[in-house]
Protein backbone atom coordinates (compact mmCIF):
# COMPACT_ATOMS: atom_id res chain seq x y z
CA UNK A 1 0.00 0.00 0.00
CA UNK A 2 1.12 3.35 -0.93
CA UNK A 3 2.36 6.00 1.60
CA UNK A 4 0.42 9.31 1.43
CA UNK A 5 3.91 10.86 0.77
CA UNK A 6 6.70 9.02 -1.37
CA UNK A 7 10.16 9.96 -1.26
CA UNK A 8 12.86 9.42 -3.88
CA UNK A 9 15.98 10.22 -3.64
CA UNK A 10 17.33 12.13 -7.25
CA UNK A 11 21.08 12.42 -8.92
CA UNK A 12 20.56 14.85 -11.57
CA UNK A 13 24.17 13.95 -13.41
CA UNK A 14 24.98 17.09 -14.98
CA UNK A 15 28.03 15.93 -17.00
CA UNK A 16 30.81 17.32 -19.41
CA UNK A 17 30.01 15.28 -23.15
CA UNK A 18 32.33 15.47 -26.18
CA UNK A 19 30.83 14.39 -29.53
CA UNK A 20 31.44 11.04 -30.84
CA UNK A 21 33.49 10.34 -27.87
CA UNK A 22 31.73 7.38 -26.99
CA UNK A 23 33.97 6.13 -24.89
CA UNK A 24 34.62 8.86 -22.83
CA UNK A 25 31.11 10.31 -22.25
CA UNK A 26 30.38 6.31 -20.67
CA UNK A 27 33.08 6.35 -18.46
CA UNK A 28 32.11 10.08 -17.56
CA UNK A 29 28.41 8.36 -17.37
CA UNK A 30 29.58 5.46 -15.27
CA UNK A 31 31.81 7.37 -12.98
CA UNK A 32 27.93 9.83 -11.81
CA UNK A 33 26.23 6.89 -11.84
CA UNK A 34 28.24 5.02 -9.06
CA UNK A 35 28.68 8.25 -7.08
CA UNK A 36 24.49 7.70 -7.42
CA UNK A 37 24.50 4.15 -6.49
CA UNK A 38 26.76 5.18 -3.33
CA UNK A 39 24.57 7.84 -2.20
CA UNK A 40 21.73 5.38 -2.12
CA UNK A 41 19.66 7.19 -4.89
CA UNK A 42 16.29 5.69 -6.13
CA UNK A 43 16.86 7.37 -10.01
CA UNK A 44 19.77 9.23 -11.73
CA UNK A 45 19.40 11.28 -14.48
CA UNK A 46 21.72 12.54 -17.20
CA UNK A 47 21.29 14.91 -20.47
CA UNK A 48 19.87 14.55 -23.57
CA UNK A 49 22.45 12.36 -26.17
CA UNK A 50 24.88 11.44 -23.17
CA UNK A 51 26.07 8.57 -24.79
CA UNK A 52 27.10 10.67 -28.32
CA UNK A 53 27.49 14.06 -27.25
CA UNK A 54 25.45 16.79 -28.62
CA UNK A 55 24.85 17.62 -31.30
CA UNK A 56 26.19 14.64 -33.45
CA UNK A 57 24.96 15.99 -36.82
CA UNK A 58 26.19 14.39 -39.81
CA UNK A 59 27.96 11.48 -37.60
CA UNK A 60 24.69 10.21 -37.41
CA UNK A 61 24.60 9.26 -40.84
CA UNK A 62 27.44 6.49 -40.06
CA UNK A 63 26.09 3.25 -39.27
CA UNK A 64 28.79 2.22 -37.51
CA UNK A 65 28.44 5.29 -35.28
CA UNK A 66 24.80 4.26 -34.61
CA UNK A 67 25.65 0.54 -33.85
CA UNK A 68 28.57 1.78 -31.40
CA UNK A 69 26.13 4.49 -29.53
CA UNK A 70 24.20 0.88 -29.08
CA UNK A 71 26.70 -0.83 -27.71
CA UNK A 72 27.89 1.76 -25.36
CA UNK A 73 24.21 2.02 -23.72
CA UNK A 74 24.24 -1.49 -23.02
CA UNK A 75 27.90 -0.97 -21.00
CA UNK A 76 25.82 2.04 -18.61
CA UNK A 77 23.13 -0.60 -18.22
CA UNK A 78 25.06 -2.87 -17.11
CA UNK A 79 26.31 -1.60 -14.10
CA UNK A 80 23.24 -0.36 -13.05
CA UNK A 81 22.05 -1.85 -9.90
CA UNK A 82 19.14 -0.35 -7.44
CA UNK A 83 19.47 2.95 -9.11
CA UNK A 84 17.41 3.59 -12.34
CA UNK A 85 19.60 5.51 -14.95
CA UNK A 86 17.65 7.53 -16.82
CA UNK A 87 20.43 8.32 -20.24
CA UNK A 88 20.21 10.14 -23.72
CA UNK A 89 21.62 7.86 -26.68
CA UNK A 90 20.22 7.40 -30.18
CA UNK A 91 17.53 5.06 -30.97
CA UNK A 92 17.67 3.06 -34.30
CA UNK A 93 14.66 0.94 -36.32
CA UNK A 94 13.36 1.91 -39.50
CA UNK A 95 14.34 5.45 -38.66
CA UNK A 96 16.59 6.95 -36.28
CA UNK A 97 15.08 8.58 -32.88
CA UNK A 98 16.31 11.08 -30.55
CA UNK A 99 15.88 8.89 -27.36
CA UNK A 100 16.38 8.21 -23.82
CA UNK A 101 16.62 4.57 -22.22
CA UNK A 102 15.32 3.37 -18.83
CA UNK A 103 18.32 1.62 -17.30
CA UNK A 104 17.76 -0.81 -14.55
CA UNK A 105 19.10 -3.58 -12.59
CA UNK A 106 21.75 -4.78 -15.67
CA UNK A 107 19.55 -4.42 -18.56
CA UNK A 108 17.45 -1.81 -20.76
CA UNK A 109 14.32 -1.96 -19.75
CA UNK A 110 12.43 0.86 -21.42
CA UNK A 111 13.08 3.63 -24.75
CA UNK A 112 11.46 7.40 -24.51
CA UNK A 113 11.44 8.69 -28.41
CA UNK A 114 11.38 12.25 -28.22
CA UNK A 115 8.57 13.73 -29.66
CA UNK A 116 9.16 17.77 -30.38
CA UNK A 117 12.14 17.94 -32.76
CA UNK A 118 13.42 21.45 -32.87
CA UNK A 119 14.29 22.75 -36.07
CA UNK A 120 15.19 26.54 -35.45
CA UNK A 121 18.49 28.69 -34.75
CA UNK A 122 20.55 26.13 -33.96
CA UNK A 123 18.60 22.83 -33.93
CA UNK A 124 18.37 21.19 -36.92
CA UNK A 125 17.49 17.96 -35.56
CA UNK A 126 14.11 17.11 -38.38
CA UNK A 127 17.10 16.42 -40.44
CA UNK A 128 18.12 13.61 -38.85
CA UNK A 129 15.44 12.28 -36.09
CA UNK A 130 11.85 11.09 -36.55
CA UNK A 131 9.36 11.74 -34.26
CA UNK A 132 8.41 9.50 -31.65
CA UNK A 133 4.36 8.49 -31.94
CA UNK A 134 4.01 6.24 -28.82
CA UNK A 135 1.76 7.21 -26.06
CA UNK A 136 2.29 7.70 -22.75
CA UNK A 137 4.59 6.00 -21.23
CA UNK A 138 5.37 5.71 -17.36
CA UNK A 139 7.57 3.85 -15.10
CA UNK A 140 7.12 3.30 -11.48
CA UNK A 141 10.11 3.96 -9.74
CA UNK A 142 10.23 3.80 -6.23
CA UNK A 143 6.02 3.71 -5.86
CA UNK A 144 6.10 6.97 -8.10
CA UNK A 145 5.17 6.77 -11.98
CA UNK A 146 7.52 8.87 -13.38
CA UNK A 147 7.03 9.96 -17.17
CA UNK A 148 10.38 10.69 -19.01
CA UNK A 149 10.41 13.92 -21.74
CA UNK A 150 13.81 15.42 -23.59
CA UNK A 151 13.96 18.99 -23.87
CA UNK A 152 12.02 20.27 -26.52
CA UNK A 153 9.02 18.09 -25.34
CA UNK A 154 9.21 20.39 -22.51
CA UNK A 155 8.91 23.56 -24.62
CA UNK A 156 5.48 22.82 -25.78
CA UNK A 157 2.95 23.40 -23.52
CA UNK A 158 0.67 20.97 -24.94
CA UNK A 159 3.30 18.65 -25.50
CA UNK A 160 4.58 14.97 -24.01
CA UNK A 161 4.59 16.68 -20.46
CA UNK A 162 1.02 17.30 -20.19
CA UNK A 163 -0.04 13.78 -21.69
CA UNK A 164 1.84 11.99 -19.33
CA UNK A 165 1.00 14.35 -16.17
CA UNK A 166 -3.13 12.96 -17.54
CA UNK A 167 -1.81 9.49 -17.52
CA UNK A 168 -0.70 9.73 -13.93
CA UNK A 169 3.08 10.56 -13.75
CA UNK A 170 3.50 12.25 -10.30
CA UNK A 171 7.11 12.79 -11.58
CA UNK A 172 8.58 14.18 -14.82
CA UNK A 173 12.26 13.51 -15.50
CA UNK A 174 13.81 15.85 -18.84
CA UNK A 175 17.33 15.48 -20.20
CA UNK A 176 18.47 18.34 -21.95
CA UNK A 177 21.08 19.76 -24.36
CA UNK A 178 19.98 23.54 -23.85
CA UNK A 179 22.36 25.91 -25.71
CA UNK A 180 23.41 29.11 -23.21
CA UNK A 181 21.85 32.36 -24.56
CA UNK A 182 22.65 35.69 -21.77
CA UNK A 183 19.37 35.22 -19.74
CA UNK A 184 18.40 32.09 -20.87
CA UNK A 185 18.63 30.40 -17.28
CA UNK A 186 16.21 32.69 -16.02
CA UNK A 187 13.88 32.01 -18.94
CA UNK A 188 14.33 27.94 -18.46
CA UNK A 189 13.52 28.72 -14.91
CA UNK A 190 9.98 30.36 -15.93
CA UNK A 191 9.31 28.06 -18.56
CA UNK A 192 10.01 24.78 -16.19
CA UNK A 193 7.98 26.37 -13.41
CA UNK A 194 5.35 26.55 -15.42
CA UNK A 195 5.22 23.30 -16.65
CA UNK A 196 5.02 21.27 -13.49
CA UNK A 197 2.95 23.78 -12.49
CA UNK A 198 0.66 23.45 -15.51
CA UNK A 199 0.89 19.44 -14.82
CA UNK A 200 0.86 18.85 -11.30
CA UNK A 201 3.98 17.31 -11.30
CA UNK A 202 7.75 17.39 -9.73
CA UNK A 203 9.67 17.84 -12.28
CA UNK A 204 13.97 17.33 -13.09
CA UNK A 205 15.39 19.39 -15.21
CA UNK A 206 18.54 18.24 -16.50
CA UNK A 207 20.61 19.86 -19.03
CA UNK A 208 24.64 19.23 -19.99
CA UNK A 209 27.62 21.48 -18.97
CA UNK A 210 30.53 22.34 -21.35
CA UNK A 211 31.77 23.69 -24.73
CA UNK A 212 30.76 21.85 -28.08
CA UNK A 213 32.43 24.06 -31.38
CA UNK A 214 30.27 27.52 -31.43
CA UNK A 215 28.04 25.72 -28.64
CA UNK A 216 28.30 26.53 -24.75
CA UNK A 217 26.13 24.21 -22.65
CA UNK A 218 26.09 25.93 -19.11
CA UNK A 219 24.29 23.27 -17.02
CA UNK A 220 22.01 25.09 -14.45
CA UNK A 221 20.14 21.95 -13.64
CA UNK A 222 16.82 22.48 -11.65
CA UNK A 223 14.17 20.06 -9.91
CA UNK A 224 11.03 21.83 -9.12
CA UNK A 225 7.65 20.26 -7.18
CA UNK A 226 4.55 20.08 -8.38
CA UNK A 227 3.51 23.47 -7.33
CA UNK A 228 6.09 24.82 -9.84
CA UNK A 229 8.25 26.09 -6.74
CA UNK A 230 12.07 25.65 -7.36
CA UNK A 231 13.98 23.06 -4.94
CA UNK A 232 17.42 22.64 -6.19
CA UNK A 233 19.73 24.07 -9.16
CA UNK A 234 22.85 23.25 -9.75
CA UNK A 235 25.85 25.62 -10.44
CA UNK A 236 26.01 27.16 -14.14
CA UNK A 237 29.73 25.99 -16.26
CA UNK A 238 30.71 22.92 -13.81
CA UNK A 239 30.01 19.60 -13.88
CA UNK A 240 27.85 18.68 -11.02
CA UNK A 241 25.91 15.00 -9.91
CA UNK A 242 23.16 16.83 -7.19
CA UNK A 243 21.28 14.68 -4.81
CA UNK A 244 18.13 15.30 -4.00
CA UNK A 245 15.47 14.09 -1.87
CA UNK A 246 12.08 14.41 -3.20
CA UNK A 247 8.97 13.97 -1.18
CA UNK A 248 5.96 13.01 -3.81
CA UNK A 249 2.14 13.92 -3.20
CA UNK A 250 -0.19 11.22 -4.77
CA UNK A 251 -1.02 13.16 -7.78
CA UNK A 252 -4.96 12.78 -7.41
CA UNK A 253 -5.44 15.22 -4.41
CA UNK A 254 -3.94 18.45 -6.22
CA UNK A 255 -5.71 17.06 -10.05
CA UNK A 256 -9.14 16.78 -8.21
CA UNK A 257 -8.47 20.37 -6.38
CA UNK A 258 -7.05 22.12 -9.55
CA UNK A 259 -9.71 23.18 -12.82
CA UNK A 260 -6.76 22.75 -15.02
CA UNK A 261 -6.89 18.65 -14.64
CA UNK A 262 -8.56 17.18 -17.64
CA UNK A 263 -9.64 13.43 -18.07
CA UNK A 264 -7.93 11.13 -20.23
CA UNK A 265 -7.70 7.57 -21.85
CA UNK A 266 -4.55 7.34 -22.68
CA UNK A 267 -3.18 3.48 -22.23
CA UNK A 268 0.42 3.47 -19.66
CA UNK A 269 1.63 0.40 -21.66
CA UNK A 270 4.94 -0.24 -20.07
CA UNK A 271 5.24 -0.06 -16.25
CA UNK A 272 8.87 -1.18 -14.81
CA UNK A 273 8.89 -2.52 -11.30
CA UNK A 274 11.56 -2.79 -8.24
CA UNK A 275 13.20 -5.47 -6.58
CA UNK A 276 13.76 -6.30 -2.86
CA UNK A 277 16.76 -4.55 -2.44
CA UNK A 278 15.06 -1.80 -4.32
CA UNK A 279 12.31 -2.15 -1.61
CA UNK A 280 14.19 -1.94 1.22
CA UNK A 281 15.56 1.40 -0.02
CA UNK A 282 12.25 2.73 -0.33
CA UNK A 283 11.12 2.00 2.87
CA UNK A 284 14.02 3.60 4.30
CA UNK A 285 13.33 6.93 2.14
CA UNK A 286 9.81 7.21 3.26
CA UNK A 287 10.63 6.60 6.69
CA UNK A 288 9.83 9.94 9.01
CA UNK A 289 12.91 9.12 11.16
CA UNK A 290 15.35 9.18 7.71
CA UNK A 291 15.55 13.29 7.37
CA UNK A 292 15.59 15.23 4.25
CA UNK A 293 18.99 16.22 2.54
CA UNK A 294 19.23 19.69 2.08
CA UNK A 295 18.32 20.99 -1.47
CA UNK A 296 21.50 23.05 -2.80
CA UNK A 297 19.96 26.26 -4.88
CA UNK A 298 23.12 27.58 -6.54
CA UNK A 299 22.96 31.13 -6.87
CA UNK A 300 22.35 32.72 -10.09
CA UNK A 301 25.32 35.00 -12.01
CA UNK A 302 25.55 38.45 -12.41
CA UNK A 303 25.06 39.16 -16.26
CA UNK A 304 28.97 39.77 -16.87
CA UNK A 305 30.12 36.79 -14.60
CA UNK A 306 27.55 34.49 -16.66
CA UNK A 307 28.73 35.87 -19.92
CA UNK A 308 32.64 35.55 -18.96
CA UNK A 309 32.06 32.53 -17.67
CA UNK A 310 30.68 31.32 -20.84
CA UNK A 311 33.40 32.22 -22.55
CA UNK A 312 35.82 31.03 -20.78
CA UNK A 313 34.33 27.57 -20.93
CA UNK A 314 33.97 27.62 -24.10
CA UNK A 315 37.25 28.40 -25.14
CA UNK A 316 39.03 26.08 -22.95
CA UNK A 317 36.71 23.33 -24.39
CA UNK A 318 37.61 23.78 -27.91
CA UNK A 319 41.00 23.94 -26.94
CA UNK A 320 41.24 20.72 -24.81
CA UNK A 321 38.63 18.49 -26.62
CA UNK A 322 40.45 19.27 -30.23
CA UNK A 323 44.11 18.63 -28.48
CA UNK A 324 45.30 21.94 -28.66
CA UNK A 325 47.60 22.72 -24.95
CA UNK A 326 48.62 25.85 -26.19
CA UNK A 327 47.60 29.46 -27.95
CA UNK A 328 48.83 32.46 -29.76
CA UNK A 329 47.35 35.90 -29.60
CA UNK A 330 48.80 38.92 -31.30
CA UNK A 331 48.78 41.83 -28.41
CA UNK A 332 48.19 45.13 -30.24
CA UNK A 333 47.41 46.98 -26.64
CA UNK A 334 43.72 47.51 -27.63
CA UNK A 335 40.93 46.25 -25.76
CA UNK A 336 39.85 43.37 -27.52
CA UNK A 337 43.27 41.02 -27.81
CA UNK A 338 43.71 42.35 -23.99
CA UNK A 339 40.04 40.93 -23.33
CA UNK A 340 41.13 37.34 -25.44
CA UNK A 341 43.91 36.82 -23.49
CA UNK A 342 42.91 37.23 -20.47
CA UNK A 343 40.29 35.23 -21.21
CA UNK A 344 42.91 32.33 -22.21
CA UNK A 345 45.11 32.86 -19.49
CA UNK A 346 41.90 31.81 -17.14
CA UNK A 347 40.71 29.41 -19.35
CA UNK A 348 44.27 27.26 -19.91
CA UNK A 349 46.43 28.82 -17.72
CA UNK A 350 49.13 31.64 -18.20
CA UNK A 351 51.90 29.11 -19.28
CA UNK A 352 50.22 27.89 -22.08
CA UNK A 353 49.49 31.40 -23.67
CA UNK A 354 51.91 33.39 -25.60
CA UNK A 355 51.41 36.70 -26.44
CA UNK A 356 53.16 38.69 -29.70
CA UNK A 357 53.11 42.28 -30.03
CA UNK A 358 53.70 43.07 -33.91
CA UNK A 359 54.25 46.90 -33.91
CA UNK A 360 54.36 48.85 -37.32
CA UNK A 361 55.33 52.03 -38.06
CA UNK A 362 51.95 53.51 -36.69
CA UNK A 363 51.83 51.88 -33.38
CA UNK A 364 51.73 54.41 -30.47
CA UNK A 365 54.13 54.06 -27.41
CA UNK A 366 51.11 53.93 -25.00
CA UNK A 367 49.81 50.46 -27.57
CA UNK A 368 53.33 48.59 -26.84
CA UNK A 369 53.57 49.46 -23.13
CA UNK A 370 49.85 48.71 -22.90
CA UNK A 371 50.45 45.26 -24.22
CA UNK A 372 53.92 44.34 -22.09
CA UNK A 373 51.95 45.72 -18.87
CA UNK A 374 49.02 43.35 -19.66
CA UNK A 375 51.18 40.24 -19.98
CA UNK A 376 52.74 41.07 -16.84
CA UNK A 377 49.71 41.12 -14.83
CA UNK A 378 48.45 37.95 -16.45
CA UNK A 379 51.65 36.18 -15.79
CA UNK A 380 52.49 35.63 -19.78
CA UNK A 381 55.75 34.39 -19.64
CA UNK A 382 56.34 34.04 -23.54
CA UNK A 383 55.55 37.41 -24.64
CA UNK A 384 57.60 38.74 -27.47
CA UNK A 385 57.80 41.65 -29.80
CA UNK A 386 58.06 40.60 -33.76
CA UNK A 387 57.70 44.02 -35.41
CA UNK A 388 56.46 43.96 -38.97
CA UNK A 389 58.23 46.79 -40.57
CA UNK A 390 60.87 44.88 -42.16
CA UNK A 391 58.25 42.93 -44.04
CA UNK A 392 56.13 45.84 -44.44
CA UNK A 393 58.90 48.27 -46.19
CA UNK A 394 59.69 44.76 -48.50
CA UNK A 395 55.94 44.47 -49.29
CA UNK A 396 55.38 47.87 -50.34
CA UNK A 397 59.06 47.70 -52.58
CA UNK A 398 57.90 44.58 -54.01
CA UNK A 399 54.64 45.92 -54.96
CA UNK A 400 55.75 49.73 -55.85
CA UNK A 401 55.96 48.82 -59.78
CA UNK A 402 52.33 47.61 -59.98
CA UNK A 403 51.13 50.26 -57.75
CA UNK A 404 52.85 52.86 -59.71
CA UNK A 405 51.53 56.47 -60.29
CA UNK A 406 47.93 54.93 -57.43
CA UNK A 407 47.78 56.64 -53.97
CA UNK A 408 48.03 54.63 -50.97
CA UNK A 409 44.30 53.81 -49.25
CA UNK A 410 42.92 50.62 -47.80
CA UNK A 411 45.21 48.37 -49.64
CA UNK A 412 48.60 49.61 -47.77
CA UNK A 413 46.81 49.66 -44.27
CA UNK A 414 45.65 45.51 -45.00
CA UNK A 415 49.59 45.01 -46.00
CA UNK A 416 50.36 45.59 -42.12
CA UNK A 417 47.33 43.31 -40.93
CA UNK A 418 47.92 40.84 -43.73
CA UNK A 419 51.68 40.77 -42.15
CA UNK A 420 50.47 40.30 -38.81
CA UNK A 421 48.07 37.20 -39.47
CA UNK A 422 51.12 35.71 -41.63
CA UNK A 423 53.53 36.34 -38.60
CA UNK A 424 51.06 34.03 -36.11
CA UNK A 425 50.26 31.94 -38.30
CA UNK A 426 54.14 30.96 -38.77
CA UNK A 427 54.48 30.82 -35.19
CA UNK A 428 51.11 28.16 -34.78
CA UNK A 429 52.69 26.21 -37.69
CA UNK A 430 56.46 26.20 -35.99
CA UNK A 431 55.10 24.92 -32.00
CA UNK A 432 51.53 23.97 -33.00
CA UNK A 433 50.29 26.28 -31.50
CA UNK A 434 46.33 27.29 -31.86
CA UNK A 435 45.89 31.21 -33.10
CA UNK A 436 42.96 32.44 -31.44
CA UNK A 437 41.34 35.74 -33.37
CA UNK A 438 40.52 38.77 -31.77
CA UNK A 439 37.23 40.30 -33.34
CA UNK A 440 34.27 41.44 -31.90
CA UNK A 441 30.65 40.95 -33.25
CA UNK A 442 30.74 44.73 -34.23
CA UNK A 443 33.77 44.84 -36.36
CA UNK A 444 32.90 40.89 -37.53
CA UNK A 445 29.22 42.56 -38.55
CA UNK A 446 30.34 45.18 -40.55
CA UNK A 447 33.53 44.29 -42.14
CA UNK A 448 35.68 46.23 -40.04
CA UNK A 449 38.38 43.43 -40.10
CA UNK A 450 40.79 42.75 -42.74
CA UNK A 451 40.56 38.85 -44.51
CA UNK A 452 43.67 36.96 -44.19
CA UNK A 453 44.87 39.50 -41.72
CA UNK A 454 43.33 39.80 -38.24
CA UNK A 455 40.51 36.97 -39.07
CA UNK A 456 43.43 34.39 -39.23
CA UNK A 457 43.00 32.18 -35.99
CA UNK A 458 41.39 29.12 -35.15
CA UNK A 459 38.89 30.11 -32.90
CA UNK A 460 37.48 33.56 -32.52
CA UNK A 461 36.34 34.29 -28.78
CA UNK A 462 34.80 37.34 -29.13
CA UNK A 463 32.94 36.72 -32.47
CA UNK A 464 29.70 36.93 -30.38
CA UNK A 465 30.49 39.64 -28.37
CA UNK A 466 29.65 43.28 -29.25
CA UNK A 467 32.35 46.19 -28.40
CA UNK A 468 30.00 47.63 -25.64
CA UNK A 469 30.01 44.46 -24.21
CA UNK A 470 33.67 43.89 -24.47
CA UNK A 471 34.52 47.11 -22.45
CA UNK A 472 31.81 45.84 -19.82
CA UNK A 473 33.54 42.67 -19.19
CA UNK A 474 36.74 43.87 -19.12
CA UNK A 475 36.00 46.60 -16.14
CA UNK A 476 33.91 43.47 -14.65
CA UNK A 477 37.12 41.00 -14.71
CA UNK A 478 39.01 44.52 -12.82
CA UNK A 479 36.86 43.83 -10.25
CA UNK A 480 37.70 40.27 -9.96
CA UNK A 481 40.70 39.20 -7.53
CA UNK A 482 43.07 41.44 -5.63
CA UNK A 483 44.06 43.61 -8.60
CA UNK A 484 42.56 44.24 -11.46
CA UNK A 485 45.18 42.98 -14.62
CA UNK A 486 43.83 44.84 -17.30
CA UNK A 487 45.33 48.55 -17.94
CA UNK A 488 42.81 50.79 -17.33
CA UNK A 489 44.79 52.62 -20.35
CA UNK A 490 43.44 49.80 -22.17
CA UNK A 491 40.13 51.25 -21.59
CA UNK A 492 40.20 54.41 -21.46
CA UNK A 493 42.06 55.08 -24.87
CA UNK A 494 39.49 55.90 -27.70
CA UNK A 495 39.61 52.47 -30.10
CA UNK A 496 41.96 52.21 -33.04
CA UNK A 497 43.40 50.09 -35.78
CA UNK A 498 46.80 52.12 -35.89
CA UNK A 499 46.97 51.36 -39.85
CA UNK A 500 47.57 55.26 -40.45
CA UNK A 501 48.76 58.09 -38.13
CA UNK A 502 46.13 58.97 -36.02
CA UNK A 503 43.31 56.87 -36.99
CA UNK A 504 40.44 55.95 -34.92
CA UNK A 505 37.43 53.61 -35.30
CA UNK A 506 34.72 56.09 -35.42
CA UNK A 507 36.67 58.18 -38.44
CA UNK A 508 35.34 54.77 -40.04
CA UNK A 509 31.86 53.89 -37.90
CA UNK A 510 29.07 55.53 -36.15
CA UNK A 511 30.47 55.33 -31.98
CA UNK A 512 30.30 51.86 -30.87
CA UNK A 513 27.30 53.27 -28.24
CA UNK A 514 25.31 54.22 -31.36
CA UNK A 515 26.68 50.99 -33.97
CA UNK A 516 25.71 48.71 -31.22
CA UNK A 517 22.07 49.10 -30.78
CA UNK A 518 21.59 49.21 -34.68
CA UNK A 519 23.14 46.13 -35.06
CA UNK A 520 21.34 44.30 -32.62
CA UNK A 521 18.31 45.27 -34.02
CA UNK A 522 18.86 44.08 -37.59
CA UNK A 523 21.17 40.82 -36.74
CA UNK A 524 19.25 39.71 -33.51
CA UNK A 525 15.85 40.82 -33.97
CA UNK A 526 15.74 40.64 -38.03
CA UNK A 527 14.39 44.57 -38.23
CA UNK A 528 14.75 45.99 -41.36
CA UNK A 529 15.71 49.66 -42.25
CA UNK A 530 12.49 51.14 -42.32
CA UNK A 531 11.68 49.68 -38.92
CA UNK A 532 15.29 50.46 -37.76
CA UNK A 533 14.54 54.28 -38.48
CA UNK A 534 10.99 54.21 -37.22
CA UNK A 535 12.41 53.14 -34.09
CA UNK A 536 14.63 56.39 -33.43
CA UNK A 537 17.97 55.50 -34.80
CA UNK A 538 18.94 57.75 -37.73
CA UNK A 539 18.21 57.41 -40.75
CA UNK A 540 21.69 57.47 -42.40
CA UNK A 541 23.23 55.80 -39.90
CA UNK A 542 20.98 52.82 -40.16
CA UNK A 543 21.33 52.93 -43.97
CA UNK A 544 24.82 52.81 -44.15
CA UNK A 545 25.35 50.29 -41.31
CA UNK A 546 23.19 47.87 -42.60
CA UNK A 547 24.70 48.13 -45.77
CA UNK A 548 28.08 47.30 -44.02
CA UNK A 549 26.63 44.41 -42.69
CA UNK A 550 24.87 43.05 -46.38
CA UNK A 551 28.40 43.65 -48.06
CA UNK A 552 30.63 41.87 -45.03
CA UNK A 553 28.81 38.37 -45.23
CA UNK A 554 31.24 36.89 -47.99
CA UNK A 555 34.26 37.78 -44.99
CA UNK A 556 32.02 36.05 -42.16
CA UNK A 557 31.41 32.82 -44.19
CA UNK A 558 35.79 32.76 -43.94
CA UNK A 559 36.06 33.43 -40.35
CA UNK A 560 36.58 31.61 -37.66
CA UNK A 561 34.20 29.91 -35.40
CA UNK A 562 33.71 30.91 -31.83
CA UNK A 563 32.01 31.30 -28.77
CA UNK A 564 27.74 31.89 -28.95
CA UNK A 565 26.41 34.15 -26.36
CA UNK A 566 23.98 35.79 -27.72
CA UNK A 567 20.26 34.45 -28.69
CA UNK A 568 21.84 34.94 -32.48
CA UNK A 569 25.40 34.48 -33.67
CA UNK A 570 26.53 34.90 -36.91
CA UNK A 571 26.82 30.93 -38.26
CA UNK A 572 24.31 28.35 -37.34
CA UNK A 573 22.10 30.89 -36.24
CA UNK A 574 22.66 33.34 -38.83
CA UNK A 575 22.22 32.22 -42.49
CA UNK A 576 21.56 34.74 -44.94
CA UNK A 577 22.25 33.99 -48.56
CA UNK A 578 26.13 35.74 -49.42
CA UNK A 579 24.27 36.73 -53.26
CA UNK A 580 20.96 38.66 -51.94
CA UNK A 581 19.76 41.28 -53.18
CA UNK A 582 16.95 42.31 -50.50
CA UNK A 583 17.98 45.85 -49.43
Amino acid sequence: MLSAMSRLRIASCQINTRVGALDQNTAAIREALRTAEDAGCDLAVFPELAITGYPPEDLLLKPGFIADNRKALEKVAAETRSCVAVVGFVDAGRDLWNAAAICAHGEVVGVYHKRELPNYAVFDEARYSARGAEPAQLWSIGGVSVGVSICEDAWNPAGPILDQADSGAELIVNLNASPYAEGKLARRERMMATRAADASCALVYVNQVGGQDELVFDGGSMVFDASGALLARSPQFVEDVMIVDLEVEPVYRKRLLDPRGRPTDLLLPIEMTRGEEVEASESRRNSSESPLLAAPVADALDPDEEVYRALVLGTRDYLVKNGFTDVVIGLSGGIDSTLVATIAVDAIGADHVHGVSMPSRYSSDHSKSDAALLAENLGIADFRTIPIEPGHGALLEMLAPSFEGRDADLTEENLQSRLRGLTLMALSNKFGWIVLSTGNKSEVAVGYATLYGDTVGGYSVLKDVYKTRVYELCRWRNTQGPAPVIPEGVIDKPPSAELRPDQRDDQTLPPYDVLDPILEGYIEHDRTVPELIARGHDEDDVRRVTRLVDNAEYKRRQSPIGVKVTDKAFGKDRRLPITNGYR
